[in-house]
């Protein structure tokens, strides 16, 4: 078994189903900007995410386009799953944030699993339900603030009130004074750093352009 996938995934599933993931999945490296997955394109693989990230994108009639969610390591896309059982084209554009590890899951397997396995369906459902919250929450950031901003805003206040550009705090704790989720706030912070706005370090945020 891969350490990597053992390490992700092996607790979710039990040894029977890990062993056919294993059979069946196919290994893919995945280059930071490449695109996975195009709107329109038919799907025939959902990907479990080994190592890394991808960036999961809408785009509008103009071709602009608008980030939904980031999905990462021990992690899979709502919309793979909708658009596999479907049996649908993508509506969704799917690009590697990062260098990203996958292990491809061919689509006949996704239903055979459902039906055959309770830690799969388990997966699938938290998974989806999980990818959904993200957007939920996307749709209210884009509907009524400019999330990455007032996190931002936060972060330089609260630099200036304890006389630091070093901010020691969880993500938990900024997303309860923000009143949003650790999921979103992580996922900002993370934004943030590759602006070079800040640098992450465990509990600490360092603001770079203070």
């Amino acid at each position: 078994m891969q350490p990597d996938f053992n390490f992700n995934y092996a607790h979710l599933f039990e040894e029977e189903l890990l062993s056919e993931i294993l059979t069946v999945g196919e290994y893919k490296k995945v280059p930071e900007g490449q695109e996975l997955i195009d709107i329109g394109s038919s799907i025939k693989f959902m990907p479990l995410i080994i190592s890394g990230a991808i960036k999961i994108l809408r785009e509008d009639e103009n071709g602009d386009e608008l980030v939904l969610y980031f999905i990462e390591q021990g992690d899979t896309c709502a919309m793979t799953i909708t658009c596999c059982i479907g049996q649908s084209k993508s509506k969704i554009r799917a690009v590697a944030e990062v260098e990203t590890i996958l292990l491809m899951i061919p689509v006949q397997k996704i239903g055979e699993w459902m039906n055959t396995y309770q830690s799969w369906q388990s997966f699938i459902l938290q998974s989806y339900h999980e990818r959904m919250q993200e957007l939920l929450e996307a749709i209210d950031t884009i509907a009524f603030l400019n999330m990455d901003e007032r996190l931002l805003k936060y972060l330089k206040d609260k630099a200036m009130i304890n006389r630091s550009e070093v901010i020691h705090a969880t993500h938990k704790e900024i997303a309860n004074d923000l009143h949003t989720s650790r999921v979103v706030v992580s996922r900002l912070l993370k934004a943030l750093e590759i602006k070079q706005e800040i640098q992450l370090n465990r509990n600490q945020i360092t603001l770079l352009n203070l």
